[in-house]
């Protein structure tokens, strides 16, 4: 029987695009291309854990837009359980 690893931790969608250099205080750099990849370091445990054979429930929440979708389809892909993850309508700044 599989080891069963739960994770407690962050699932954020990274941003990213490349310049030709860092900018200086004050400057904008034009980004010569953009991508976004699926993380956040209790995401990468869990995909860890389950590459490895454990069976990994992930309890989580989600924003109610195309990154949260993606988020849960990276999980999904990665044999993750997503039974528990919770698409949410309200944003951090909400919840404050």
């Amino acid at each position: 029987m599989p080891a069963k690893v739960a994770v407690i931790g962050s699932l954020n969608m990274d941003l990213v695009t490349r310049a030709p250099r860092l900018p200086r205080g004050g400057e904008t750099l034009i980004g010569q291309s953009f991508a976004t990849v699926s993380g956040g370091k209790g995401a990468n445990q869990a995909v860890a854990a389950a590459r490895l054979g454990a069976q990994v429930p992930w309890p989580a929440g989600v924003g109610n837009d195309a990154y949260g979708g993606a988020m849960r389809d990276a999980l999904l892909a990665e044999q993750i359980d997503c039974q528990a993850v919770q698409r949410r309508r309200r944003t951090p700044a909400a919840w404050r």
